[in-house]
């Protein structure tokens, strides 16, 4: 894991499958290093756990001398934000394509600390992307900052991600969901307990959702044992992104470039699972192994 110039060859390698080197319209000159190339190598750090770009370019080798400046590659990788969740939605579509289970949940991603952020100017250049306090039930904690909602399959793919103010109920997310899923049982928590909600997924694009009920209502019933089981799925892999992939560790300034860290990290795990499944064929979710 530690050759990164071999591990950057591998991911530019997959990526070259699915799309072109050069992604934006440059008016003047092509640059030395592609747009293609500059993703592959952002999700190759994430995949490290190469998280501060100061660290990344100290131990660039002499391969990338002369090709990009670090400033320089800040700006393109932001830039490049929207391409690099399409090709997590094309790897994603590979993965997904057959598939009639998913399981919604999401997780607190702090800014800072509560008692910074009242003087905190991370994420505060405009008024939309203003981070907010919350409350995570699961881990009985406040924190400020934002969610990361997100739908995976029962194998462990994301299939939909989105960010919200920490403040934002879980439930409205739902209501995103219906533009872009259609036909599929859909499994969450007690957090998405809604009567109308479900009526509504189940009318407009045929999504049964499926919760457990509180004990306390009527008609209790536990959740089917398959269902509950199969929930703990994306618990493990907002583990992953938190271990390997330091999810939680902000270095960035801007919602722009918070928001182009979270897209990147969850890119570079669907890439390392893409790998593990077509190169390999092995377990997708052994993220913590070589892939060259």
């Amino acid at each position: 894991m530690n050759n990164l110039r071999a591990n950057y060859e591998r991911i530019l390698e997959v990526l070259r499958k699915i799309s072109k080197d050069n992604l934006l319209a440059y008016q003047r000159r092509i640059p030395k290093l592609s747009d293609l190339e500059l993703i592959s190598l952002s999700l190759t750090s994430e995949y490290m756990g190469i998280d501060s770009e100061n660290h990344l370019f100290r131990i660039l080798p002499k391969f990338f001398a002369g090709k990009i400046e670090r400033t320089v590659y800040n700006r393109r990788r932001r830039r490049l934000m929207s391409f690099t969740n399409m090709i997590r939605l094309q790897l994603s579509e590979i993965f997904n394509e057959f598939e009639n289970y998913f399981i919604v949940d999401s997780m607190p991603l702090e800014v800072c600390k509560i008692s910074r952020s009242t003087r905190s100017k991370v994420c505060k250049e405009e008024i939309f992307s203003f981070p907010d306090r919350g409350f995570c039930a699961s881990q009985k904690m406040s924190f400020y900052g934002y969610k990361l909602h997100a739908v995976c399959s029962v194998n462990g793919v994301f299939q939909s991600i989105d960010l919200s103010a920490a403040s934002v109920h879980d439930i409205h997310y739902l209501k995103d969901i219906q533009h872009q899923m259609s036909d599929c049982v859909l499994i969450g928590d007690k957090g998405y307990l809604s009567e109308s909600i479900q009526l509504n997924l189940f009318e407009t694009v045929n999504i049964h959702l499926d919760t457990p009920k509180r004990k306390n209502q009527k008609k209790y019933k536990p959740q089917f044992y398959v269902f509950k089981k199969k929930r703990k799925r994306i618990e493990t892999l907002f583990s992953q992104l938190c271990d390997q992939f330091m999810i939680r560790r902000n270095y960035a300034k801007t919602f722009s470039g918070f928001k182009t860290r979270i897209i990147s990290k969850i890119t570079s795990l669907t890439v390392i699972q893409y790998i593990n499944k077509v190169i390999f064929d092995r377990n997708i979710n052994n993220i913590k192994i070589s892939i060259v």
